[in-house]
């Protein structure tokens, strides 16, 4: 898919748009999650709480009206008024049978659901007519039996308050959890995006820039590749033309010089006078064949070598360095150039002959006047120096 640098630009927002909305929709899940858990857990508690509340007045009720009974003596106002609370009772405490599962919790409801379903019985059949007949003495025991499973109820509910409350914090860690999970999960997402998106986007501008400097260093042998067809590749396609009519000129300008090489060659020996010329450096750029038959030296042996480096006579290089620390022109500076040593066979001793050097006076070959002339350029170091030698006072 090929896509413009507009169109890459504009899908990256989107994707970050779109990775900040999943993060924002996960996030706000797992808070409705938190909420629902907790709220799921709160109201079962309250209700379940309430109901005990509800319990404990109508076994205290039942409590109360069972001592009248006890102490002021049965009447069918008072039993009916009892059966009447131990009913509402039963139907309480099934349900708050309905809200537990828990074993321990079901078994206390149905034991105090059967001592209140044995009290109604006493009551029905109990003779009113004595205190202290078997029926009338079994009520105290169902009341207490009673009170004792309504502690054991409220201790029960403790235990589950203490694990509700666990329930919650264990719901809220793993909320927390999930979230930072969720949280360093978008954090390196994001940083991927954030390496990737710039570097797609980043990368051909990289080979244009790598590109320009190559041409800084007049190397025109460079080509940029990119094959999208977007604004950049357009700009690389262009680069890419200009840079083959950087290499056509230089390849046209190299031809021009070394045609006008050629032309100056043919110029400067024609004249009988030993030329040359060296840049601002003292590099020796240009020697005419007399100066070469003069010095008795190949052309590589001094091109692209400093004067110092090289045979070539010291006055030369004196009136070189004077003109290049003036950067003017010297005229009828005296030159004066000498024969070079030269290898000869010598006898060392009885029937052996080796290769020596002879020494011998160093003889002067030649012998004249020196014009040096500044060639300037737009820099210094664009300066050269052109040396024409003759064995008569320039005028």
């Amino acid at each position: 898919m090929n896509l413009s640098l507009r169109g890459r630009v504009v899908l990256s927002f989107i994707v970050a748009n779109i990775v900040v909305l999943v993060l924002s929709g996960t996030v706000f899940h797992f808070l409705n999650s938190l909420n629902k858990g907790i709220e799921v857990i709160t109201v079962s508690s309250n209700r379940a709480t309430l109901l005990t509340d509800e319990i404990r007045i109508s076994a205290v009720t039942i409590l109360k009206k069972q001592r009248e009974i006890l102490s002021a003596g049965p009447s069918p106002e008072r039993v009916s008024k009892i059966v009447t609370l131990c009913e509402s009772f039963i139907s309480q405490l099934n349900s708050l049978d309905a809200l537990y599962h828990d074993a321990e919790v079901q078994r206390i409801v149905a034991q105090m659901i059967s001592y209140v379903d044995s009290l109604k019985l006493v009551l029905n059949k109990a003779a009113f007519y004595g205190r202290d007949n078997v029926g009338m003495s079994s009520i105290a025991d169902l009341a207490d039996k009673i009170l004792d499973s309504f502690s054991e109820l409220q201790d029960a509910q403790l235990g589950k308050a203490i694990e509700r409350d666990k329930s919650i914090k264990k719901i809220i860690n793993e909320t927390k959890r999930n979230m930072m999970i969720t949280l360093i999960i978008g954090f390196l997402g994001t940083i991927v995006l954030g390496l990737v998106v710039p570097t797609k986007i980043a990368l051909p501008f990289k080979k244009i820039k790598d590109a320009i400097r190559e041409l800084q260093d007049c190397n025109f042998d460079v080509s940029i590749y990119y094959n999208q067809d977007d604004e950049i590749g357009e700009l690389a396609r262009e680069m890419n033309k200009m840079i083959r009519s950087f290499k056509t000129f230089d390849d046209l300008r190299a031809d021009r010089v070394a045609i006008e090489l050629r032309k100056f060659d043919s110029l400067a020996n024609l004249v009988k006078k030993p030329i040359l010329i060296a840049d601002a450096a003292g590099k020796l750029m240009y020697m005419n064949n007399w100066l070469y038959s003069l010095l008795k030296v190949q052309s590589e042996d001094v091109i692209g070598k400093l004067m110092q480096e090289t045979v070539i006579p010291a006055s030369i290089t004196e009136t070189y360095d004077l003109a290049i620390k003036r950067r003017s022109k010297i005229e009828n500076a005296e030159i004066i150039i000498k024969s070079r040593p030269t290898e000869e066979i010598i006898e060392v001793a009885e029937g052996d002959v080796s290769k020596g050097v002879e020494s011998h006076e160093e003889e002067v070959v030649y012998k004249g006047f020196a014009n040096v002339i500044p060639i300037r350029g737009k820099e210094s170091s664009l300066d050269y120096y052109l040396m024409v030698v003759s064995t008569e006072a320039f005028i």
